[in-house]
């Protein structure tokens, strides 16, 4: 809900609005994490076969000419059970993931079902970025400039008031807000990926004088 605050006494006649500003970028990069978790009593052998898992992976999408690709996570945990108040040992997890960058989005199904083909059993995201995000953010924040000064005329007009309203201060409310598309993924083939698109919103505090 808009809240707005009026001073009408002779000394400060100001009025204060808040504006919001939405536009909708194009994403132009998809970015994958996804990898292999393996269990087992024995961690040195877990170990090797997450390492050979995940070589064959990064392999596969060498050879499909993905290179952006880094460690986002590597962890090793110790599992327990707990029965009749017991902590039972149930061995190790091994968690490999990596995330994948690519400007092919026609590619990122594929690129989910070749690494599942390859052995991996993890796929933690889908998210689609846009490369020049600063770009919609100001148009973002003109807009919502412009929607509060749209508020002020409103209510400047209805009271009568004889003057067009200025703004004396804007305050940004939003530091670069950005609801990207993101999904958990399921294994299918071929995997159906619409990167859709991303909702850029910027927000402000106007405080006008008339």
């Amino acid at each position: 809900m808009t809240r707005s605050y009026m001073d009408n006494s002779p000394r400060n006649r100001t009025m204060t609005f808040s504006g919001k500003g939405q536009v909708y970028a194009a994403p132009d990069t998809a970015v994958i994490r996804l990898g292999t978790q393996t269990t087992g009593s024995n961690l040195v052998e877990i170990q090797s076969a997450n390492a050979t898992i995940m070589q064959t992976i990064i392999q596969v999408l060498q050879r499909m000419g993905v290179t952006n690709v880094k460690t986002y996570q590597y962890s090793i945990d110790k599992l327990y059970d707990y029965e009749n108040g017991r902590q039972i040992d149930r061995g190790y997890s091994v968690r490999n993931i990596v995330e994948i960058r690519t400007s092919n989005m026609d590619m990122a199904g594929n690129i989910i079902d070749a690494s599942v083909n390859a052995g991996a059993n993890v796929v933690e995201l889908i998210a689609f970025e846009a490369s020049n995000m600063e770009m919609y953010y100001q148009q973002a924040l003109n807009l919502a400039v412009l929607n509060a000064m749209q508020k002020a005329s409103s209510v400047a007009m209805n009271l009568r008031l004889g003057s067009e309203p200025e703004i004396v201060k804007i305050t940004e409310n939003s530091p670069f807000p950005v609801q990207p598309y993101q999904r958990e993924a399921l294994f299918a083939a071929p995997t159906p990926i619409i990167p859709g698109e991303l909702l850029v919103e910027a927000y402000v505090t106007a405080e006008f004088i008339f």
